[in-house]
């Protein structure tokens, strides 16, 4: 891969770390893919989810508003963490292209309230804003980011149909088959700060699938329920939820032929993707194209791009 989205792929792979409660490590490893690519800060959004959860664990249920306190703090400082980098760079824009100079010499950008050199390059220059991308002459764009955009779409919906009081509710209810969601993201006990590594590692054979005979059995959490296990696990909610939000934003915001460079750093799709391969019946066929297009996809772009094509 030629782009910056390798470095912002492999520091992106930090939220598994989250998911197996390794927090501090995660923090550390979504802050640098924001060092890649700007929109490494979306990132934040989990633990935006995970604080929502666990704020809400502490004042509802235990009734301890202290606790409550404490974990909002916790997940606003981690937030900061990740934002760090992309706050560094307006700060240094606005030092080098602001300060010092006339009111005649400086950008529009700079009389800005919040002066944001990205969001001025992105409009100004790129013409990037909510539909401006939905012209006819867009049309062959589209079609270069509709396998992605449709593999998105279908991981998405393929989890919201199987979660659905879960995915709409965002967590706080669950189905009986499901198990609780809120213990799932408050395992650190009544510290916010703690991470369990105990856990973590619990979570970790969790997931690994158990043989028997030579043959992969199911892979199980909990209590066996289908619903908890795999693709369909209750913590993987907050992928689906980021990877949703990066969905519409490279569909009607962004210039949509960068959508697979955009989305490559989410893990879902390569789950969804591996998910279908156990699926008996059409869902393995559909695996099996989505391998096609993939292979495809290395051999023409890397001939394309190398000969100043226009693909991307």
């Amino acid at each position: 891969m030629i782009f910056r989205e390798l470095i912002c792929f492999i520091f992106s792979w930090g939220i598994v770390l989250f998911n197996v409660r390794f927090e501090e490590y995660c923090c550390y490893c979504l802050a640098l893919s924001g060092c890649a690519r700007s929109n490494g800060v979306l990132n934040a959004g989990y633990f935006c989810f995970q604080t929502m959860h666990r704020a809400y664990d502490a004042l509802f249920r235990k009734k301890r508003g202290y606790l409550a306190i404490l974990v909002l703090t916790d997940g606003a400082l981690r937030c900061i963490c990740i934002f760090i980098p992309f706050i560094a760079f307006q700060v240094y824009g606005y030092r080098n292209l602001c300060l010092g100079r006339s009111l005649d010499e400086m950008r529009p950008w700079c009389k800005a309230r919040v002066p944001l050199l990205y969001n001025f390059i992105q409009s100004h220059y790129w013409q990037v804003g909510f539909l401006r991308y939905f012209q006819f002459k867009q049309l062959p764009n589209f079609l270069l980011a509709s396998p992605i955009l449709s593999l998105a779409l279908c991981s998405i919906t393929h989890y919201a149909k199987s979660q659905p009081m879960l995915f709409f509710s965002l967590g706080f209810q669950e189905s009986n088959e499901g198990q609780d969601f809120t213990p799932l993201l408050s395992s650190s006990g009544t510290d916010p700060k703690s991470s369990s590594k105990k856990k973590g590692y619990e979570n970790l054979r969790q997931r690994k699938p158990i043989y028997k005979g030579g043959n992969s059995a199911e892979l199980s959490v909990d209590n066996g329920s289908p619903v908890n296990s795999g693709y369909l696990s209750t913590s993987l909610l907050p992928f689906i939820l980021h990877l949703g939000f990066m969905t519409a934003t490279a569909f009607f915001v962004m210039h949509v032929q960068v959508s697979t460079r955009f989305l490559s750093a989410s893990p879902p799709l390569y789950w969804f993707a591996s998910y279908l391969m156990i699926s008996p019946g059409t869902g393995k066929r559909w695996a099996y194209s989505i391998w096609a297009y993939c292979a495809a996809y290395i051999l023409l772009g890397s001939l394309l791009f190398s000969n100043f094509y226009p693909f991307t």
